[in-house]
């Protein structure tokens, strides 16, 4: 095949080892490949080797790891030429190149190619030309652009984003950012996962910051981090409040932006960046160690991007009797076991048992089986107790744990179920729409369903259509009859016909069914008739 620009004799495509290479390990359409497992684990390297980069510019982080630092460079640097120099090599086979002259060398000289060749020359370039300490510094700053290699990803899923979203405003696009629509992409799941890493990054540095001797060493470093965090969330925040209006729980309301602000997920978003304000910009001082701790909330942030927050909560409002029937149980068992310990071993132990209420932390510690050892009896009968609550605990505790984990599993089949249900509805109408497809899309990103899932309940969803459509086939489909070809049984037909109709003269009457006639339809003639015909050969109906 040649291609228009070229005219002249195409490369010749290459086969054997190097198309099995390019299928199984870059070939995105081939589904029993590793295509998408290399992306994800190029992907996440290029994040960690970035990350090293810049802590090697920690020096108490960097002096006694030194070594580890360069092990893990040098294991970078060699799965990031392997790949280029693969890529390279099926070059030919890519689409883009495919039956063109000098695949190769095109490739070579394409931006993505020189993106990754960019990400590996300042080790080579290093280790082959004698530098001074100057040009050394500048070469691991220039490893920094391995980011760049991101852009293998980023670039078209913004072109797939843009095509999906052409025509749409500026605030229809970015809520398909912000929240997964039919036309959110792949842009939307890299969007969600940049704000993922930066809350994990945050917490991690909020942790670390409670050791002293940490704080001491990356005290500018968490500084920056947490500045550069509340930065971040602090956009998403105002992005998402200008995109409420889009939203279709708010879209009908009066101030939809308003609506979104008393929203649960607005409100931990806007708490995440509330300490950071309060520590800075408030005219008096305020517990540091509190704000800290404080901006551990943002770990709440989290839960939007899982469906098992919404699942759990659906559960506990499904089966919140039965939890409180459990709850219930329990409490009434702390308290009558925290009274007879205390009415037992408040003689013998006065100081550990001196009111019922210091007896219940007993009791909870005790039906909770774990038995710190600061309070335990000492009589016979407060031993008794002990050994009879804590078997009891056993399965007090058990039961509320037993019906979340039952319940959890039901809720889960029944957000299947419907997400088949609507796949069903979808076939019903033909071929799958633009609304159709969207509606998929959405469905998969709210409840996080893998390719496998997606596929299997496709297909008992296809599978459920066409089993409709011959059941409905089977009671609609009739025999047609030509009377000439089979007299007989046109008349066997006739006479059931009769049959019938002298069964409603019989129950109707005649005079009713004649004023019945008349009344709908005057000019019936021919249903008169057959009445009369009838009358006349079974007089008075009999």
């Amino acid at each position: 095949m040649q291609h228009p620009e070229d005219g002249a004799l195409a490369e010749v495509t290459p086969q054997g080892p190097l198309a099995l290479v390019h299928r199984w390990l870059f070939d995105t359409r081939f589904e029993a490949g590793y295509a998408r497992l290399v992306e994800n684990g190029v992907a996440w390297l290029i994040i960690f080797s970035v990350m090293a980069i810049a802590a090697e510019h920690i020096e108490p982080l960097y002096g006694p790891n030194a070594a580890w630092f360069r092990a893990f460079d040098i294991l970078t640097v060699g799965v990031f030429t392997i790949e280029y120099l693969l890529r390279v090599l099926v070059a030919p086979l890519e689409p883009e190149y495919a039956g063109r002259r000098f695949a190769r060398v095109r490739y070579i000289f394409s931006f993505y190619a020189l993106v990754d060749l960019v990400a590996i020359a300042p080790f080579y370039f290093s280790g082959f030309v004698a530098m001074d300490v100057e040009m050394l510094r500048a070469l691991r700053l220039l490893r920094l652009m391995r980011i760049f290699k991101l852009s293998r990803y980023m670039v078209p899923a913004w072109k797939d984003f843009h095509a999906m979203n052409h025509g749409r405003s500026f605030r229809g696009k970015l809520y398909a950012l912000l929240e997964p629509t039919g036309h959110s992409g792949q842009l939307h799941v890299y969007f969600d996962n940049f704000i993922m890493f930066w809350v994990v990054l945050s917490i991690v540095s909020v942790v670390l910051e409670t050791v002293v001797s940490v704080h001491e060493v990356l005290a500018l470093e968490f500084l920056v981090i947490d500045t550069i965090a509340f930065s971040i969330f602090t956009l998403e925040y105002l992005a998402r409040l200008y995109a409420a209006p889009e939203n279709p729980a708010y879209k009908k309301r009066w101030w939809p932006r308003w609506s979104h602000m008393r929203s649960g997920q607005a409100v931990i978003d806007l708490l995440a960046i509330l300490p950071f304000l309060l520590e800075h910009f408030l005219p008096y001082p305020l517990d540091l160690r509190f704000l800290r701790v404080f901006r551990l909330m943002r770990l709440l942030k989290l839960t939007r991007y899982t469906s098992a927050t919404v699942t759990l909560y659906k559960v506990v409002m499904r089966e919140w009797q039965v939890i409180f029937a459990s709850v219930f149980v329990m409490l009434l068992m702390v308290i009558l076991t925290a009274s007879m310990g205390y009415l037992f071993e408040h003689e013998a132990q006065p100081d550990k048992f001196e009111n019922i209420p210091q007896s219940i932390y007993w009791a909870v510690v005790t039906l909770a089986s774990v038995g710190y050892g600061d309070i335990s009896p000492i009589t016979p009968m407060g031993r008794a107790l002990t050994v009879v609550l804590a078997l009891l605990g056993i399965g007090i505790f058990a039961i509320p744990a037993g019906l979340l984990a039952s319940a959890f599993t039901d809720q889960l089949r029944i957000d299947r179920e419907a997400f088949k249900q609507k796949l069903l509805h979808a076939y019903e109408s033909g071929d799958l729409n633009p609304r159709a497809k969207a509606m998929i899309a959405e469905e998969t990103e709210r409840l996080h369903l893998s390719a496998e899932d997606i596929k299997r309940l496709t297909q008992e969803a296809r599978e459920a259509f066409h089993a409709k459509q011959r059941e409905e086939k089977q009671f609609t489909t009739a025999v047609v009859l030509d009377p000439r070809q089979h007299p007989d049984l046109a008349a066997q037909q006739l006479r059931l016909l009769v049959s019938q109709l002298h069964l409603l003269q019989q129950a109707a009457g005649d005079e009713n069914l004649r004023k019945q006639l008349s009344a709908q339809d005057p000019d019936n003639a021919m249903a008169v008739r057959v009445l009369n015909a009838l009358t006349d050969c079974h007089p008075g109906g009999s």
